[in-house]
Formats: C-alpha cells, structure tokens, sequence
C-alpha cells in the first residue's frame, strides 16, 4: 500500500482538509489586511477628532517596522549640526518631513500611509507641539485612516537639539 492510501484509509484526509481550509480562509483578495477596532468617541472627524485609532487588528500581510525617523535625509554618524542648518524646524515643517519619510520607508516595502497601523511619536514640549503635529499628521492620513498611537514626550532628541518630533511606525503591507 502507498502512501497516499495509507494516509487517506487512516483519515488524515480530514487533517489535511482543515488544514487547508484555515490557510485559505485568511487568504481572500480584497480584504483589508487590517481592521480599525474604534472605541466610541475616538472615531477619524468626530467630536474630538482623536490623531490614533484605539487598536489595529492585522488579518494578513507581512508586518514592516519603520525605523524612527526625524525627516532630516541621510546624514553624518557621528551627528554634524552643521548639517541641518538650512532645515526649518517649525513643527509643521518637522512633522511634514517626518511624514514624507515614513511614506518613502512604507513604499520602499510596497505600501503607502495608510498600511501603517502604529506609531510612536518621541516629542519635546508636547502642550507646544502636538496640535500643530496632529494637524498634519492628520492631513497625510486622510479622513478615515488614523494608526494606533503613542505620544512620549521628551527632553530632548539624540540627531540634534533643534528636533521636536522622531517618529517609529509599524506597517502591514501585502505580500
């Protein structure tokens, strides 16, 4: 007797039937591979038009993690002052960057803005700072898309003290 009778008569059949089915059940095109868990009141334009979704839940994809970035290009190790003289450090200005950095990170990987699902926000004077942060970081992710989030404010950013604002971030990209 051959294997593959030996394996049917037994019933692993069954085993294998299942097994396919869970593998194929995540597998379905056109599903988002996320899902916004919103709590009430935390809704993208609502009320209080929170910056952050209460949690992501990931159903597919492959997960990148976006090293922290304070959208100043490619610079010297150890840091050059110098060379981030000619940056505006406006907290618009930083937050634009920053965002346009993460969105260079995410499509490197195949993604966009809106595959990120969390971030980290290291930020210097948050009272200061973060409603002009959250206004555009809301811009970049449009009306319905907010990532889970996490604002921790700090003394002071190791690239150089003129920064307000470092940005880590978690993506969920297709594979």
């Amino acid at each position: 007797m051959n294997i593959v009778s030996r394996f049917l008569r037994n019933g692993h059949w069954l085993v294998l039937a299942g097994a396919l089915a869970v593998l194929s059940a995540g597998c379905e095109s056109g599903d988002p591979a996320f899902e916004y868990i919103r709590l009430p009141g935390t809704e993208p334009g609502g009320e209080t038009n929170q910056p952050f979704t209460s949690a992501m839940k990931v159903r597919s994809g492959s997960i990148v993690f976006l090293s922290g970035t304070v959208g100043a290009g490619p610079h010297s190790h150890p840091h050059v002052p110098a060379e981030f003289d000619h940056l505006d450090f406006s907290p618009e200005a930083q937050a634009e960057r920053v965002m346009e950095s993460l969105r260079e990170m995410v499509e490197a990987a195949g993604g966009e803005l809106t595959d990120i699902i969390q971030v980290t926000r290291f930020m210097r004077d948050v009272g200061a700072n973060q409603d002009a942060v959250n206004e555009v970081m809301n811009r970049y992710w449009g009306p319905d898309h907010r990532p889970a989030s996490t604002t921790v404010e700090i003394v002071r950013l190791a690239t150089d003290p003129r920064f307000i604002l470092e940005v880590e971030a978690v993506a969920v990209v297709d594979d």
